[in-house]
């Protein structure tokens, strides 16, 4: 069967595409990008023969028509998409419409933009006695979410939460979570363009959220992480693995008896 490659660019960092997912783009005969989120550096480093397609102004129909036309005449295609295509890359509706066609996909995973974020604040975002379960989703705004998917009800498991696409919700995300229980000091850090040279991190807490990305004008391309993890003094309390305590016991090391 025919495909094209989907592979996922990273969080905006060009070294930060995976080993195969570079090989595949300096393969490829065209490469399909969103230039609104995919870092030229990287496209520089596509086959310098490649036909380049910036995709960002353009709708879901006339995106299929171009891979069509493009695998059809028998060309390698790579669709880039930023951060991991499994994490709101609308990838399964273009899949969905290349399949009528008779082509099929592969995908290449990427480096999400939640990692990126945690490894800008220097965030472990599951720690242990603290918070073992990370939870990944958006804020409703004009496309709806599931209603057992509601914000408030996705906080009552007071563990991490990464909020997607939701930099102009902030209001919202501050009530949602408050009716969760959740303390007004609990903190949050917002990454903005994460790994990207103009990266912008604020730190802040719930009840200082919205004030917060108002004075730094944050309204787009920005990850919000909340949740005890993000404690900035983190790192003083104590809270420990059990796998690197001496006293425990697995299969590589026979734990030690005080």
């Amino acid at each position: 069967m025919e495909k094209i490659w989907i592979v996922g660019a990273g969080p905006g960092d060009p070294d930060l595409i995976t080993v195969k997912g570079l090989k595949k783009l300096k393969e490829a005969d065209v490469v399909m990008y969103t230039d609104s989120l995919v870092s030229e550096d990287l496209i520089a480093q596509a086959n310098p023969e490649a036909e380049i397609i910036r995709t960002a102004g353009m709708h879901l129909q006339e995106m299929v028509d171009c891979i069509v036309e493009r695998v059809k005449a028998g060309k390698m295609l790579v669709r880039l998409h930023t951060g991991d295509p499994a994490m709101y890359g609308a990838t399964m509706e273009q899949v969905a419409l290349l399949k009528e066609h008779g082509i099929g996909y592969e995908i290449v995973p990427g480096v999400s933009s939640v990692f990126a974020s945690a490894a800008a604040v220097g965030a472990e975002l599951t720690i242990p006695d603290l918070t073992q379960t990370l939870i990944l989703t958006r804020a409703e705004g004009r496309t709806p979410v599931p209603e057992m998917e509601q914000l408030h009800k996705l906080a009552s498991h007071h563990c991490t939460i990464a909020l997607f696409l939701s930099a102009t919700l902030t209001k919202k995300i501050v009530k949602e979570l408050q009716s969760a229980g959740w303390a007004d000091n609990t903190p949050v850090a917002v990454i903005q363009r994460a790994s990207w040279p103009d990266q912008k991190i604020v730190r802040t807490t719930l009840i200082e959220l919205d004030e917060a990305m108002r004075v730094n004008g944050i309204r787009k391309h920005a990850m919000i992480l909340a949740g005890w993890a993000l404690d900035p003094s983190i790192h003083e309390k104590e809270y420990r693995s059990k796998l690197y305590d001496e006293t425990f016991t697995h299969g590589y090391r026979k734990g030690v008896k005080k």
